[in-house]
């Protein structure tokens, strides 16, 4: 049985999680808090990483890679060469120049910490360059590569109120609100799948939240 090492509570896991969900692959849930992974398995000890029968890997865009090519089923990359490659520039972007960038904000955002001015100035003004550059690869119609969920909606849905809730929180301002994000999540919202992923992240949330007051 394929294992899905990592914790609810992290959108990278949920990314890998929504996919095998859609694809309809059966899998188990490892919990593995950062810190406390397999080093074999995850040699920065990040999650999330996969347990299979081929051996272990980590790194969730390989993982997409590894269970669409592995579980043909319910493909969540178009067949053509050109299009599939364009869901794949989609998910590297959100992944590398939202989610990343907006990463350097998330200790003031969400965790009771501070970041300093200067480190404000430069990510908002990297987020807003790479919002923009985003805008112009992605579609909205109604998902973010076309007609079809692809991996990039697995990237988009789990990332993007990360990035609004990041910025409202830290700038005043929601940097996504331009773009149909907030019906695009709303639409996502509705699927069975990610009702699912909602309310185990919430759940997990919880138990994160505790588990951190403990140690402190």
């Amino acid at each position: 049985m394929l294992k899905l090492c990592g914790f609810a509570g992290s959108n990278y896991h949920n990314k890998v999680k929504l996919a095998l969900l859609e694809k309809g692959v059966p899998f188990e849930e490892e919990l593995a808090w950062v810190g406390e992974t397999d080093p074999a398995a995850s040699p920065l000890g990040k999650v999330p990483y996969f347990k299979t029968e081929d051996g272990v890997m980590c790194e969730s865009a390989v993982m997409l890679e590894y269970i669409e090519q592995k579980y043909p089923q319910n493909p969540l990359l178009p067949a053509d060469p050109f299009a599939a490659a364009k869901v794949r520039e989609l998910a590297l972007f959100l992944d590398l120049h939202l989610e990343l960038v907006a990463r350097n904000l998330y200790p003031q955002a969400f965790f009771g910490g501070k970041v300093s001015d200067s480190v404000k100035e430069k990510v908002g003004a990297q987020l807003e360059k790479n919002i923009a550059a985003f805008a112009k690869l992605a579609k909205f119609s109604p998902f973010v590569a076309g007609d079809t969920l692809t991996l990039a909606d697995c990237a988009a849905v789990t990332h993007f109120p990360l990035v609004s809730g990041a910025t409202k929180l830290v700038y005043g301002k929601d940097f996504l609100a331009d773009l149909p994000v907030r019906d695009y999540l709303k639409m996502m919202g509705e699927r069975p799948h990610m009702q699912k992923v909602n309310a185990d992240r919430k759940a997990n949330m919880e138990l994160m939240m505790a588990r951190m007051k403990a140690k402190s």
